[in-house]
């Protein structure tokens, strides 16, 4: 048996154990289950946040949430809360609450497009079908769950994550639907 093979012996399972328990690179994309939620989500970032009270320091957690369903909507949440998961689910439902659709073109966006928000900018272009979503993490995950699949994007400024996220939306807002293609019709002449 593989050595990062391990098996129980009482149930007969088989599990794949990664040495050294790594989970960095991981991405864990939430599907809607069994009827709680009906959009997709990914967890963006988790921040333990603190203030400063009288009697020392209170910690809680503030979650920012990408919320999408794959063809055209997503949104973005931002929560808090003493404790991780109910501020992921705070921000769930205020990413869900205030989804905003994108401007498709296929299976990307309609021309160039550019926005601004706070000291994150970001450029965004249509691609050819088959290219990919050429971006960093952030607008990598904005455009897979808005259901984008090519896409060429540069960020520049800060590199904070709600911010950049921010002006991601702030830019599929601002898209246009392009003129439609002319179909090439012959016209019988008399």
């Amino acid at each position: 048996m593989d050595k990062n093979m391990n098996q129980n012996s009482a149930s007969g399972k088989t599990e794949n154990k990664t040495e050294g328990g790594d989970k960095r690179g991981v991405r864990r994309t939430f599907s809607p289950g069994d009827g709680q939620q009906q959009y997709d989500f990914e967890v963006l970032d988790v921040a333990r946040v603190v203030r400063v009270v009288k009697g020392g320091r209170r910690f809680s957690f503030r979650a920012s949430v990408i919320v999408g369903d794959r063809s055209g909507l997503v949104g973005l949440g931002v929560g808090k809360s003493r404790d991780v998961q109910n501020a992921i689910n705070k921000a769930y439902e205020r990413g869900a609450r205030d989804m905003q659709s994108v401007e498709l073109d296929g299976n990307t966006i309609t021309h160039v497009v550019k926005a601004k928000f706070s000291g994150s900018r970001v450029m965004l272009r249509p691609a050819r079908a088959g290219t990919g979503i050429i971006a960093g993490g952030t607008i990598r995950l904005i455009a897979d769950l808005a259901g984008i699949n090519d896409l060429v994007t540069k960020r520049r400024g800060s590199a904070n994550k709600v911010n950049t996220a921010r002006a991601t939306l702030s830019a599929f807002s601002s898209l246009r639907a392009g003129p439609k293609r002319a179909v090439n019709k012959q016209v019988a002449v008399s």
